[in-house]
């Protein structure tokens, strides 16, 4: 259609150039609608570049281009070009700038000089070296977009009073970014100014700003969730705190009602829940699938939801490749009174298989000579002429 349009001077096939009421007011109509198809037809011919430029020249999948294209398009290469080969002179890989572009398009079109190398020297200043910087780049290629002056500068130097070391306030920054940039002065410096007047140590803080963005939240939501951490009896000296009060922070009061909830189903007192809790307090970061599996499981092989409360970090390890077959083994050598009968859950399960192997088949293997085909699943408990009890 766009070629019956743009034949001729007036961009009309020849039988459409009559002189006369109908024929004028076709002509007015049609000289109006030109410009729209040669737009379209610029339009639809830089969207076939665009593709065409991220495909061969950022290394994206073609239904990768094609979706990229929506967000960002252009007809000339110069800019893009200049940016990849400022990305490249930064330590990016192929893979690291096909990800970066696949995250942020637009980057392509900001200017390298002015906009994107300040960044990237003002980066390598503060000690991220380039493959550090292009790793970093990769994951959050947003950190690019936010101004150097009234972002990126003032909360590197505000992290660098809440964390030890400048090499924590880049981690810091660079992780966090997403989340904390230009709230630093809101949010995590009076969040950690709390936790140090509750006696918690600067490299526990700095830990807990370095790897989580616990401390963004609002001050009163955070204040209030240090106190509920107090109050279950965490030390604020000890890491457990730390550790406790970045998965309280993490999860909603719905969510940490579900997992309570799991826990009870599985017999556990709410004196016992708030135990596993300060033993272990990642155990509640299991999905429910996972914290019910498995304790049904130990359950059924005999030990008490209490007991297992008091080493909850046995509910980390995999059912089937780990619990089931040491679970086995332990159970028969329970029944044939060749180990106490208040054996620990830990103290076979987080041993190495070696370790295993040594202390609980080798010892006993003379008087189980099928205790390996236990382990491996290939001999069950009445074969041995055992009843679980």
């Amino acid at each position: 259609m766009c070629s019956i349009f743009l034949c001729g001077r007036t961009g009309l096939p020849p039988s459409w150039r009559r002189i006369g009421g109908a024929s004028m007011t076709q002509l007015h109509f049609l000289g109006n609608i030109t410009p729209f198809v040669i737009r379209c037809f610029s339009s639809s011919k830089q969207h076939s570049f665009t593709v065409s430029y991220l495909m061969n020249s950022c290394g994206l999948s073609p239904e990768t281009a094609i979706s990229t294209s929506k967000k960002v398009q252009f007809e000339n290469p110069e800019n893009p070009d200049s940016v990849l080969a400022l990305l490249r002179n930064h330590g990016c890989t192929d893979t690291h700038i096909s990800k970066i572009v696949a995250k942020h398009p637009l980057l392509l079109l900001a200017n390298p000089e002015k906009t994107l190398l300040p960044k990237l020297q003002f980066l390598g200043s503060v000690g991220l070296s380039h493959v550090d910087l292009a790793k970093v780049l990769a994951s959050t290629p947003s950190i690019l977009r936010m101004s150097l002056e009234k972002t990126l500068i003032p909360t590197y130097n505000l992290l660098k009073g809440v964390v030890i070391g400048d090499e924590n306030a880049v981690k810091a920054l660079t992780k966090q970014c997403r989340i904390c940039c230009g709230n630093v002065e809101k949010t995590i410096a009076p969040n950690a100014t709390l936790l140090r007047e509750i006696g918690v140590p600067m490299a526990h803080i700095s830990f807990l700003v370095t790897n989580y963005p616990t401390l963004c939240q609002k001050r009163d939501k955070f204040s209030k969730t240090v106190k509920k951490v107090m109050e279950m009896g965490f030390n604020p000296q000890r890491l457990l705190f730390v550790n406790a009060l970045q998965v309280i922070c993490q999860m909603s009061e719905s969510t940490w009602e579900q997992k309570i909830n799991a826990y009870k189903r599985c017999g556990l007192s709410e004196d016992e829940i708030v135990l596993a809790f300060r033993n272990h307090p990642i155990c509640f970061q299991l999905s429910e699938k996972k914290i019910m599996s498995t304790m049904d499981y130990l359950v059924n092989m005999g030990w008490q939801p209490g007991t297992i409360a008091r080493v909850p970090a046995v509910l980390f390890f995999n059912l089937e490749r780990r619990i089931v077959p040491r679970c086995s083994v332990a159970k028969v050598l329970l029944l044939k009174g060749l180990v106490k009968k208040d054996l620990c859950l830990g103290t076979f399960l987080k041993l190495t298989e070696r370790a295993f192997i040594d202390r609980f088949i080798i010892k006993y293997q003379k008087y189980v000579p099928q205790l390996l085909d236990v382990y491996h699943g290939k001999v069950g408990f009445q074969e041995l002429g055992l009843v679980s009890e």
